[in-house]
Order: structure tokens, then C-alpha cells, then sequence
């Protein structure tokens, strides 16, 4: 039986991962800000408020979640171990690089054809993390994350794409993606996923619930990949009226075995003071699922052997 390796250290069977939510986070976090302009950040406090809200969002049917903070997000694995060893949660982590333009510049003049010319060291980190663990932690990270936003695929963001496509080849993990749906940037990273011969079956089409275009979902959807719905609580960008009606629409379309569920939501961002979080986006957390949009989903006709296919059975495939 497959085993998933958890920011706890313990391996969890994939048939015991329970309700999962593909794409959340624990911390986002900029340490580099925080060195030089100090005041945003108490580690004791935010270790111990993470701990809180997963406990929370335990007690309302959350078993796991998949973070999926990578560089470019502030990933610390050490700070992730000390939230995992304390709460009931399986944390499932990732490798991988966020960016929407370029790779950062440690990355910018190495790689193949490059000025320092060599290996391309993205996939050499990739797949280290996917086998041997994330720096001295011996944790394994089970998924890898790329992103493409509007910029489209700037050959930066292609350098990402490949070298993802490339380590998901030689380890055989699977891939999730941010993209920006309004601007169907999921199929240009399909394209080149294709052209790398990677096995879209392994793919998840991130937050592809910011669109209610049911047409440029389905042909995603036809291509053989999972779609993620999974920012709920987001109604900023959607409102969640339209989020419920397209999962219960391609429900009804018969591809719940295609879709999972999350909120891409933290216990705290750099991105967004809490206030203003708070203000804003009241609903962007890990229990909103629970709490808010399955009863919805149930009024819309949606099944509990669908609901249970989007969080357990779905989540368990592309993680086994």
C-alpha cells in the first residue's frame, strides 16, 4: 500500500488520508522583508495560532491538507515540523517554484547553454526533495508546484514548467499549478506538458474555480487532468454564489471524479495584513469548505458520494 510522507515525520497510508485539501498553505512568509524590516512576524505566536486553526478545521472533517509553499513562497520546513508535531492534521508538502515572469536570479545564469553552463538545477532540486527530502529534514515532498499567472509563459515560467515536467518524469509524482483561468492559462501549461510527456493524469489545473466558463473547463477536463476548485473563500475574485454553481455544474456534467476542493487559504500570509485579511476575505480559511460550501453544494444537487469522490478519493489517486 502507498505510504505519503507527512511534515510530522509520520508516513500515512494513502487510504487513511481522510477529507484533503489540495492547496492550502501553513505560513506564507517573506523571510527576506521580515530580516530587514522586522515587526510583522512572532514566531511563537503564529506557530501557536497555525496549531489553533488546524485543529479547528480538524474538528469540522479536515484530515489533510496539501501545502503547497515552495520557493518563492517562503517555504521553511523546520517552522511547517513544528506546527505538524502538535496537531492531528497530516501535512502533506511540496517542491517545486512559484514565480509568474522569471526564476529568481541564484538560478538566472545557471543551466544548460547558460553562462555557467551545467545541469539545469531545478530539477535536480526538484527531484532531491521528492526523494531524498527538503534540506536536513528527511521529509519528502509528495507533489511539485509551478505557476503560470496572465505574463502567460515568459521563458522563465517555461524554464519552471519543463523542469517541473521533468522531475514529475523521473519520479513519476504529480504536478499542481497556479493559474490564472480568466485568461485560460491551464491549457498553455498543458501544451507544454504534452511536449515534455508528462502523464496528465497526474496533473491538477490549479485554481481553475476562478472562472464560471464551463466550456474552457471541460476541454481541460477532456484532456485527462484533475481541475482544482480551490479557492474558496476568495470572493474577491469570484463571489462564492458562482464557485458553488460551476463545481455543481460539472457535477452534474459527470466529472466529479476530476475535481478537488480546496481554499488556497494560510494560517497567516505576508501577503495581507490580518485586519485587512480579515475585512475583506472573513470567509478565506481552512473550515469554509466544511462549514459554507458542501452544505451548498448538497442544495445544488451535488451527492455525498461526489463530495466524498472530491475530497477522499480524488486526493488519495493523485497523491498515490
Amino acid at each position: 500500500m502507498t505510504s505519503i510522507a507527512t511534515a510530522s515525520g509520520r508516513s500515512v497510508p494513502v487510504t487513511d488520508l481522510g477529507h484533503t485539501l489540495m492547496h492550502e498553505h501553513v505560513f506564507v512568509f517573506n523571510d527576506e522583508v521580515e530580516r530587514n524590516y522586522p515587526g510583522r512576524w512572532d514566531e511563537e505566536v503564529r506557530v501557536a495560532d497555525a496549531i489553533t486553526k488546524l485543529e479547528s478545521a480538524y474538528d469540522q472533517g479536515v484530515r489533510t491538507i496539501v501545502d503547497l509553499t515552495v520557493l518563492g513562497l517562503g517555504r521553511d520546513l523546520p517552522r511547517v515540523q513544528r506546527v505538524a508535531e502538535q496537531v492531528r492534521m497530516n501535512i502533506v508538502v511540496a517542491t517545486g517554484l512559484y514565480t509568474y515572469d522569471d526564476v529568481p536570479m541564484f538560478f538566472k545564469f545557471r543551466g544548460p547553454g547558460l553562462l555557467i553552463d551545467g545541469p539545469e538545477l531545478l530539477t535536480e532540486f526538484f527531484v532531491k526533495d521528492l526523494t531524498e527530502g527538503i534540506a536536513d529534514t528527511g521529509i519528502r515532498a509528495s507533489i511539485i508546484k509551478c505557476a503560470t499567472d496572465a505574463q502567460g509563459i515568459t521563458p522563465g515560467v517555461e524554464r519552471v514548467l519543463r523542469a517541473a515536467a521533468r522531475a514529475h518524469r523521473e519520479t513519476g509524482a504529480p504536478i499542481s499549478t497556479h493559474t490564472h483561468a480568466p485568461t485560460e492559462r491551464g491549457s498553455d501549461q498543458l501544451a507544454v506538458f504534452v511536449e515534455e510527456g508528462v502523464d496528465l493524469s497526474r496533473v491538477v489545473i490549479g485554481h481553475s474555480g476562478d472562472t464560471t466558463d464551463l466550456d474552457y473547463l471541460q476541454r481541460l477536463l477532456d484532456r485527462g487532468v484533475y481541475l482544482g476548485m480551490d479557492r474558496f473563500g476568495l470572493d474577491l475574485m469570484l463571489s462564492f454564489e458562482d464557485r458553488v454553481a460551476t463545481v455543481a455544474a460539472l457535477c452534474e456534467r459527470g466529472y466529479a471524479d476530476r475535481l478537488v476542493l480546496a481554499h488556497d487559504a494560510s494560517s497567516y500570509t505576508h501577503n495581507f495584513d490580518l485586519d485587512a485579511k480579515e475585512k475583506l476575505m472573513p470567509n478565506w480559511h481552512y473550515e469554509h469548505i466544511h462549514t459554507d460550501v458542501l452544505p451548498a453544494l448538497r442544495d445544488r444537487g451535488v451527492t455525498e458520494a461526489q463530495i466524498d469522490q472530491m475530497l477522499v478519493a480524488n486526493p488519495a489517486a493523485i497523491l498515490g
